[in-house]
């Protein structure tokens, strides 16, 4: 007897059926325009399958993977209204507290809507800047235990202790479980306003673990977190999508490798239509069929879908690779300045910031030319270009505040600003830097400035914000800075420009559209030109690039050190029309200012601070050692990839030249001779033949693998190794085609002169 599944257990979770979406009602009269979005959308989320059925929403800037998240909750306009609906929300399998998506469906991410990307933003975020260093503490002050458990009212008629977990209550299992899978045992009794980006994250996410929800979406859940927090969460995530509970949907950018759990994709066009959905071995199949047929020429490139975005698709994010990413740290050396005698614009002679006992930051010592000195000793000089690094809360946004003065143990400790202490020294008659000395000449772009800035600023006001005191202080602009913020929007107007003002002419959409209504890439480009278009001194960019898909950071680091002279065309770099006409007016880092970037991943670093203006620029050619490889350790990808692939071919190339060595050898030894045997004579030119054909056959696979990884599919998705043991440069290839062609001919000479003497 065949026994059938409960109405309850197949009725899905979600369930959308040719449903297209609308930010408002289309026919509702709207400032903005209001584009049908994901038209005739069909999805399921199913209550329950024999098989794993987890989703990840795909797709690059601005292509609506936050919108797409947001539709699955209920917060857009579905048109037809019945095409959305959540059937097993309204089962009697349900707790009455999930009936409604609201509270069954939880959002953790970066949502423009919220202050602090994500779930009570208003309670992670302080008040200002400075407010988590200082000692004074508001009664809203809630520390992560009180957040976890939902004890961030001031009068809450029913406090969470006194609820059950029928009613919502949160167990003392479930919240010790959850705070030891994501590492918050150590930060339960600190305010929450104090906790890292990073340490933020991870608590969001906790939050909506602890509230037991029947899904949650996770929007980007593995940005802004270091390898070591990444190797714990996703195996967490990979036991609750096992358990579906909850049911997970992720959402991830193209270059982002995907957890080995994921079974099902929603790629995303970038006017915010589906391209392809299905499960993921299809539609990464579909996708590189597409990069294929653009690049052989047989397909026209889609504007909508571009071929460079999909080029790291489909990587895994396993346990090996995690395992691997974070040991495959180098080791530590002195780095000399690059030019000692440039003014120093930041001096830190042996900083240590202490709360109480606890040291934050400076726990270690240096070697001094005076012996070993304890905390931090750094001097930052104009023209240099530094890179700080480290887990999440090893105190790298402390440095940050340090620098800009936020942090109040900025008064006290040896610390030299511009060449200025922050307080009077004895016996000097020269006055201190301001505050608001400081802060005008360093650019900054954080996740903390992203949280604090005022969602009601146009985008024309956020960038103009960086000639004000503070976020919501007039900027005091002169001719140079407006011409400065009109060319940077033009600059970035691709990556700024709603795809809801596609008909808006000229730059009309920088003061129609608020800084909370665009997407989150687009909020950390308008950023990142806020702290750098003045051409401040010093330039700090923490996580600056993080959220932005290949594309968009590629072009944002090519006018931090370029500005206008360069652009991107496809994939090459070339002279911008700009440059070429004369009417440049933003131009990047000078050898007057110094950049300080932090960031988790080498990817989101810059070119110039992995390679200084100081390094060898010699040709690889000459590098010794000459007759042996040369040992390249590649940070850009394309550069080891296409490493990886020419030393695969060389591999092949010499093993097809023994090949031949060996069956010429074998042809021509056996007949110099005076009287060869007839079982040589027999022997000789068979054997060889097939050690010719070997060698044919190896040069042709050779070459095939060559020319096929390079045109058709890329690199980067069939090699990954970081170094990558070469012969490089066109010489390279050119001596060793002149070697094999001199041995292969020597050898045909001497088949050709044995068989003309035997007649």
């Amino acid at each position: 007897m065949i026994r059938n599944l409960p109405p309850s257990a197949r009725s899905p979770i979600i369930r959308i059926a040719n449903g297209t979406f609308y930010r408002h009602h289309p026919n509702s009269q709207s400032s903005h325009a209001n584009p049908a979005l994901f038209k005739d959308l069909q999805f399921e989320l199913p209550s329950s399958t024999p098989q794993p059925h987890n989703w990840c929403i795909v797709g690059p800037s601005l292509s609506g993977k936050t919108t797409f998240l947001q539709a699955l909750r209920g917060r857009l306009l579905c048109e037809p209204p019945t095409a959305r609906s959540y059937p097993y929300l309204s089962s009697d399998a349900v707790s009455s507290r999930l009936r409604t998506p609201n509270k069954a469906i939880q959002y953790v991410g970066f949502d423009a809507e919220s202050g602090a990307g994500g779930l009570s933003g208003a309670v992670t975020t302080s008040a200002y800047l400075s407010a988590r260093y200082e000692s004074r503490r508001e009664i809203t002050d809630f520390s992560l235990r009180d957040f976890l458990l939902g004890n961030t009212e001031l009068n809450p008629a029913k406090t969470p202790a006194q609820e059950s977990e029928q009613e919502g209550g949160i167990s003392a299992d479930l919240l010790k479980r959850v705070v030891k899978d994501l590492r918050l045992e150590h930060l339960l009794d600190l305010p929450v306003t104090f906790l890292s980006n990073g340490q933020g994250r991870r608590a969001r996410i906790a939050r909506a673990l602890l509230t037991r929800p029947e899904v949650l979406l996770l929007d980007e859940p593995f940005m802004g977190l270091d390898p070591p927090t990444v190797t714990g969460l996703s195996p967490l995530l990979e036991s609750l999508a096992n358990k579906a509970n909850p049911r997970l949907v992720l959402s991830a950018r193209p270059q982002d490798p995907l957890p080995e759990w994921i079974t099902h994709l929603v790629y995303l066009r970038m006017d915010c239509q589906v391209e392809s959905m299905g499960p993921k071995e299809i539609v990464l199949d579909g996708l590189k069929k597409y990069v294929h047929g653009v690049r052989v020429g047989g397909l026209a490139e889609d504007e909508k879908l571009p071929v460079h975005t999909l080029a790291d698709i489909g990587r895994v994010l396993s346990k090996e690779a995690l395992m691997t990413h974070a040991s495959s740290s180098s080791s530590a050396h002195l780095q000399k300045p690059i030019n000692p005698n440039a003014e120093p614009l930041v001096e830190m002679d042996g900083c240590q910031v202490r709360y109480g006992d606890k040291i934050a930051l400076g726990n270690w010592s240096q070697q001094t030319p005076q012996g070993d000195k304890a905390g931090l000793i750094w001097t930052v000089r104009r023209g240099e270009r530094w890179g700080v690094f480290g887990p999440n809360g090893s105190g790298k946004t402390t440095i940050v505040s340090l620098l800009g003065s936020d942090h109040p143990q900025t008064y006290s400790l040896p610390i030299k600003l511009f060449g200025r202490s922050r307080l009077p020294e004895p016996g000097s008659g020269q006055l201190p830097l301001t505050f608001w000395d400081i802060q005008s000449r360093i650019g900054h772009s954080s996740p903390e400035v992203h949280q604090h800035m005022p969602r009601s600023h146009t985008i024309r006001q956020v960038v103009e914000n960086a000639w004000a005191e503070t976020f919501g202080a007039k900027p005091k602009l002169n001719a140079e800075a407006s011409a400065k913020v009109e060319a940077a929007l033009k600059w970035f107007e691709p990556e700024l420009k709603p795809n809801s003002a596609a008909g808006n002419e000229g730059l009309k959409w920088a003061d129609d559209y608020m800084f909370g209504e665009i997407s989150f890439s687009a909020q950390r480009v308008a950023l990142f030109v806020r702290s750098m278009i003045k051409g401040p001194d010093i330039v700090v960019l923490d996580e600056s690039f993080s959220g932005m898909d290949d594309a968009v950071r590629d072009k944002c680091t090519l006018f931090l050190t370029d500005g206008e002279l360069k652009t991107y065309v496809g994939e090459e770099i070339v002279e911008s029309q700009q440059a070429k006409d004369g009417t440049v007016k933003l131009k990047g880092l000078s050898d007057q200012q110094a950049l300080i970037c932090i960031a988790h991943i080498k990817e989101e670093v810059p070119d110039c601070v992995r390679e200084p203006d100081g390094l060898d620029k010699s040709s690889a050619f000459f590098q010794w050692p000459w007759p042996s490889p040369l040992l390249f350790i590649n940070e850009s990808s394309d550069a080891r990839d296409h490493c990886a692939n020419e030393r695969t071919f060389l591999s092949y190339l010499r093993l097809s030249i023994y090949m031949a060595i060996v069956s010429v050898a074998i042809t021509v030894s056996f007949h110099i001779k005076g009287t060869p045997s007839d079982l040589e004579r027999r022997v000789a030119k068979p054997l060889g033949g097939i050690f010719w054909v070997l060698s044919v056959v190896t040069l042709a696979l050779g070459a095939g693998n060559y020319i096929i990884v390079i045109l058709l599919l890329g690199t980067v998705n069939l090699y990954g190794r970081r170094a990558a043991i070469v012969q490089s440069g066109w010489k390279t290839q050119v001596v060793l085609g002149i070697i094999a062609t001199s041995i292969i001919g020597t050898c045909i000479i001497l088949l050709v002169v044995d068989k003309v003497r035997q007649r």
